[in-house]
């Protein structure tokens, strides 16, 4: 390549390639809100978009190996940097325009047409990104050729930094997703302009000030946000359209009722008075003289007007304060009762912190779609809920639909539950709604839910005699009593079975097969690894490990600590600093490491993973209390930390044992690392850790990386 930059003119060039990380960072967490949103999907979704995204990314380094005969490497690049500004941007309205074009109307996405809509949005710029990843090892200078390719991975790692700081604490909170993607256009047009002004290529200077103009124009005279959603809504108007950090939320109207949908997901409608009574009423008239009631989520859709037909005060506990905020425009007075206490936190950390007694516990959530779900519907959540209960407490929850009879992955669900439950306690009652309602007490439970309503005076609309003479007929209470003895293991915070079994009844809503494109993809994939040199391999085992226990981390996070979404992103920044730290120290001292360095650090990743699971085991033991809770936390952004910086470490260590000119060895490095990551993300997310839990994991990347040590010790110089 004829035109790498050397001398006090570097500057603008590593600006530009970490704006490139800054860019990429931030369009991949809006394309996959976005993705999950418009497609109304699941977990599964996530661990698809991320493994398409950096599939994607890895066969573009792969691509870049062609950079290397270019002869104008830095005007390619800088020309293709104005190019990343705008993709995202048309993307995301694509996405929200042609949802409706493409797919019928309100109908599920499956999960074969989720891969095809991936890979056609994503291939633009995950591809271009890639590339130019290989490219930039070539065009940014270094004292060897070696070593450009480690400080570009690391300026792309002080990019993905910045971006996670300002996108977990700023930009979610303030602005919507086409204005932070006109964030990141600007940095990137700012940085490619100021390159091309250094650098004197009047031309593509020209074409940046001119982009800029025109973006400045777009984002004035149209609001692409509100455009593009009004068409993805459309017929029903939107009353509200906001983002928090923990999904978007779009409230609609439709003859006078307000339906709010949750990332894409309906999550309630106002007029739903069947399932506000059937939520509240058939736990509350176990217990109607109940002084104190707990509800986790739910309560603006109806259920805190339920449960003060009763004598009680109700701590609401509510994670997105987005929601408290539109309820209080929307549904004035729904939270005004001085009876009520709104509580802005997790539901499970509140019951870790909180000395409070309860009589009653509503868990008011969706289903175990997501592992995050799922904490709602362990041992450990009903273990946590049953030390705050008083002696004969009431804990209810609901999930499933039941249609007159309960089989296959439904009835194996039923029975997780019903098992894990009386574990804790002594009594469990399922009662065969529409949702399966679970009741669970120390005290006793009763289905003469009628008598207990009518005795009381609770006035009720739909739970009449009659009703819950159907409901609880003896042949619909026969069906339930034989799923619920059948043999079923234990559902747990890091084994989330019953998220498993969800996920299986999902799926069988379409059509999912083992084809020719799935044969074909895993023949592709095997004869690459079979054909990856040993150090390739050590980078791609790297890779695996650090995106299975960044995976694990943010689970155990989670599950320990509650969805705090500003510290979840801590985590994910601290894994990105761990890596720009990683290749920084080794940039360092490159000249003086080899092969046995590199050994050691596979070595060493392979033990952090041995441990992690014990290490989640101790911090759960002790997160009790505030200054153990701060303890444990900080342990954990250590340990992510650790986890990237060996990372980190590899990469340039790699690209010095494994040279073979700059845009060759960029390119195998990239492919692997990205492969390996891509694996890590789609099979440990959606597949692995629910159906053989998190101490298997952590033990696969630990083997994983033990191979791809001992290959590069065979392989070593005799």
């Amino acid at each position: 390549m004829q035109d790498t930059i050397s001398g006090p003119k570097n500057r603008p060039l590593s600006a530009a390639v970490a704006a490139l990380g800054f860019s990429a960072f931030v369009t991949q967490v809006v394309l996959m809100r976005e993705l999950v949103s418009v497609l109304a999907g699941n977990e599964l979704i996530y661990g698809i978009v991320l493994g398409v995204w950096l599939l994607l990314t890895g066969l573009g380094s792969w691509l870049g190996m062609t950079a290397g005969r270019l002869r104008r490497g830095l005007d390619v690049f800088l020309a293709a940097q104005l190019l990343v500004a705008v993709l995202p941007i048309a993307e995301v309205f694509l996405l929200r325009t042609l949802r409706n074009v493409v797919f019928v109307r309100g109908a599920a996405v499956g999960v074969t047409e989720t891969v095809v809509v991936c890979l056609v949005l994503l291939a633009p710029y995950c591809l271009l990104i890639g590339y130019l990843l290989t490219l930039a090892s070539g065009v940014v200078p270094a004292e060897k050729e070696a070593e450009g390719i480690g400080k570009v991975y690391f300026l792309d790692s002080v990019g993905g930094v910045a971006a996670g700081l300002a996108f977990s604490f700023v930009l979610v909170i303030w602005l919507d997703h086409f204005q932070i993607l006109y964030v990141a256009a600007a940095l990137s047009l700012a940085c490619a302009v100021l390159a091309a002004w250094h650098f004197r290529r009047r031309i593509l200077l020209a074409a940046g000030v001119v982009l800029g103009i025109v973006l400045l124009a777009v984002a004035g005279l149209w609001n692409l946000d509100d455009v593009s959603a009004r068409i993805l809504y459309r017929p029903q108007p939107i009353v509200f359209k906001g983002s928090s950090p923990y999904g978007s939320l779009v409230v609609t109207e439709t003859a006078g009722q307000y339906n709010f949908i949750e990332s894409g997901v309906v999550w309630f409608s106002t007029q739903n008075l069947e399932a506000a009574e059937e939520t509240v009423h058939y736990a509350m008239a176990q217990r109607p003289h109940a002084r104190r009631v707990l509800l986790v989520s739910g309560g603006v859709s109806g259920t805190l007007r339920e449960i003060l037909k009763y004598p009680a005060r109700v701590d609401y506990v509510e994670l997105d304060p987005l929601v408290l905020r539109v309820a209080s425009e929307f549904l004035p007075g729904s939270l005004s009762d001085p009876r009520i206490e709104v509580i802005n936190t997790d539901g499970r950390l509140w019951l870790r912190e909180t000395d409070r007694r309860y009589d009653v516990i509503l868990a008011d959530v969706p289903d175990p779609s997501t592992s995050q779900i799922n904490r709602f519907y362990t041992r450990e959540f009903f273990a946590e809920a049953k030390r705050r209960l008083t002696g004969q407490g009431v804990l209810a929850f609901a999930f499933g639909r039941y249609e007159n009879r309960i089989s296959g992955d439904l009835a194996r669900a039923v029975a997780v539950a019903h098992k894990t439950l009386a574990e804790q306690f002594a009594n469990v009652l399922v009662i065969p709604t529409e949702r399966l309602r679970f009741l669970a007490s120390d005290g006793p439970l009763t289905t003469d839910i009628a008598q207990r309503l009518e005795a009381n005076k609770i006035p009720v609309r739909l739970l009449d005699r009659h009703y819950l003479q159907t409901v609880l007929a003896p042949d619909r209470m026969d069906d339930v009593a034989r799923a619920v003895e059948a043999d079923a293991p234990i559902n747990r915070d890091f084994s989330p079975v019953l998220y498993y079994y969800h996920l299986r009844r999902w799926m069988r809503q379409f059509e999912v097969s083992f084809g020719l494109l799935e044969g074909v993809l895993l023949a592709v994939l095997l004869v690459f690894l079979v054909r990856l040199r040993p150090v390739s391999l050590a980078v791609f085992s790297s890779g695996f490990a650090a995106s299975a226990l960044e995976v694990v981390l943010l689970m155990g996070f989670q599950v320990l600590f509650g969805s705090v979404y500003h510290r979840v992103g801590l985590i994910v920044t601290m894994f990105m600093l761990g890596l720009a730290i990683g290749s920084f120290l080794m940039n360092r001292v490159l000249a003086r490491r080899g092969r046995g360095d590199l050994i050691l650090l596979e070595l060493a990743i392979a033990l952090v993973a041995a441990c992690l699971p014990l290490l989640l085991i101790g911090v759960g033991t002790l997160a009790t209390g505030a200054a153990g809770s701060v303890i444990c936390q900080t342990v954990i952004y250590l340990v992510t930390l650790l986890v990237a910086v060996l990372t980190g470490l590899v990469f340039p260590l790699a690209a010095k044992l494994d040279f073979q000119g700059t845009a060759a060895t960029a390119s195998r490095l990239y492919t692997a690392d990205y492969l390996g990551a891509a694996l890590g993300a789609l099979l440990v997310s959606t597949m692995l850790i629910p159906l053989i839990g998190v101490t298997a994991v952590c033990l696969l990347a630990a083997g994983l990386n033990l191979v791809g040590g001992a290959t590069v010790w065979l392989a070593r110089p005799k």
